[in-house]
This record gives C-alpha cells, structure tokens and sequence, in this order.
C-alpha cells in the first residue's frame, strides 16, 4: 500500500525549529496495528492520521506507543498540510477527535486552534517524579498533566531528570509540565513523558490547555504569549475563553515523501 507522508515542523516560523510531526493522509482507516507501526517507523512525538470526511476531517494522533487523546502540534501540521500542501478550500476546519470536534482557523500563516480547557487543581507530587526532579517544584497541580510551578525561567530551563527514575512511573496519557513566569514572554514550560521514546517533548500544545487557565488565574489576564524553552523552542499564542482555549502558531514544511506498507 502506497501512502504519502509530510512532516512539518510546528509552532515555529523556520525549518529545525518548534516540534516535528508526521502527517499522513488516508482513504479510509487502516487497523490499529499498522497505524502504531508507521508512528512507531516515523520516531517523532506524534504521527496524525486523518481521513476528510467532507464537512469534518477525522483525525487520530500516535505516538511511538500509545494513540493519544488529544495533541496539539500535530493538529496545527496536519492543519498546515492539508491548508499549503493538499490545497484545502476552506479557512476553518473542524475535526472529528478523541477530544471531540476541535475547530483549526487560518489567519495567513498563523492557526489558531480552539481546545478545551483544562484547569488543573492542587495535587500530591508521586515520590517517583519527585526524586527524578534536579530542582523541586514550589508548588504541584494535576489535570491530566502534573504541572509543576517554579520561580524562575532559569530554574525551567535546568531542569534535569534521572530518566532511570522516572520511567519507573506511567502516566498514560499524559505528562509531566515544567513551567514558570518568562522572563520575554508571559511563561515557559517544558514537557516529560516517563516511559516514552522521546522524553522531552519539543512543543506541547496540548499541555497549554492546562496552562492557559492557570496562568490566567495567576496573572489576572487571558491573553499571552508562551514558549517552550526545550532545545527546539516554540513559540504559542495563547488565549483563553470560559472553558475554551485558543492557542494559535506557525508551521514549516520539513519534507514530503512515499511511504509503502505490505
């Protein structure tokens, strides 16, 4: 079976920057197995799959292990290709997902994604994260992601975990965020997944429908600009709206290519 493949770049304005994803465009839905097996082959963070639908585009995303509820930069790469690549008509977009319908605008090169929000509530840290942690949290929160709140941008940007000790814990689906008031921007975050094959994940969109709310309760505002200051860094508009968030970014085309499945 012949398939094509894209792989962009997201929440970034230039190629090797933001978080890479692959997109790959179906007919109709292969089974489960052979869409774990090509996002497993890809060995990025997220592969999305996507079949048009007409009127709503539906939409799956993958990780090298597990099949995600929600992803944040894979939609915006999918939105990308489908927009510049695939020659999509329209400026709004609506997908069928696991999270239910998500709406994707296109404001020249930026979109703007429309995802819930996620307030996280005050939590007990697992003494697995805990002794994992270089640096520790002055204060812990939980949504579907722990969320783990420190002073400085510098304190984020040290962050170091004993990955020996960490993947002893599985958070399946979700992740472990680090994040403080920016010192350029409105706040920064990073983002670990125990047991995962790419630990740090570059850009998480889906981690700021967590952080949107909470730094919106902190700062008494609900409009931001954020990054994520991994190695890649990405740069996400944010904004929030009741119990919505808009997060909107940029996307570069990586590369383009044929993939065969036997």
């Amino acid at each position: 079976m012949k398939l094509n493949l894209y792989q962009i770049d997201a929440f970034t304005d230039k190629v090797f920057g933001g978080n890479p994803a692959c997109v790959v465009p179906l007919d109709t839905w292969l089974p489960d197995e052979i869409l774990m097996k090509i996002a497993q082959e890809n060995a990025v963070a997220e592969t999305a799959f996507f079949v048009n639908m007409g009127d709503k585009i539906h939409l799956r995303w993958f990780t090298p292990e597990i099949e995600m509820d929600l992803c944040g930069h894979a939609t915006l790469a999918t939105t990308h290709c489908l927009k510049t690549l695939l020659n999509y008509p329209n400026d709004t977009f609506i997908f069928d997902t696991l999270s239910g319908d998500l709406t994707v605008k296109v404001d020249k090169d930026y979109y703007q994604m429309n995802f819930p929000s996620r307030m996280p509530v005050k939590a007990d840290l697992p003494a697995i994260i805990e002794q994992s942690l270089n640096i520790k949290p002055k204060e812990v929160l939980k949504a579907r992601d722990y969320l783990l709140v420190y002073d400085t941008e510098t304190e984020v940007k040290n962050i170091k975990l004993n990955r020996q000790i960490f993947d002893q814990i599985n958070l399946d689906p979700g992740g472990v965020i680090v994040t403080a008031i920016g010192d350029n921007c409105d706040f920064v975050s990073r983002f670990f997944t125990p047991q995962a094959s790419i630990l740090e994940d570059p850009v998480t969109g889906s981690a700021h429908c967590s952080l949107i709310p909470f730094w919106a309760s902190r700062l008494n505002k609900k409009v931001f600009t954020a990054l994520q200051v991994s190695e890649r860094v990405g740069k996400l508009f944010c904004e929030l709206m009741d119990d919505r968030v808009l997060i909107s970014g940029q996307a570069k085309t990586y590369s383009i290519c044929t993939l065969w499945t036997e």
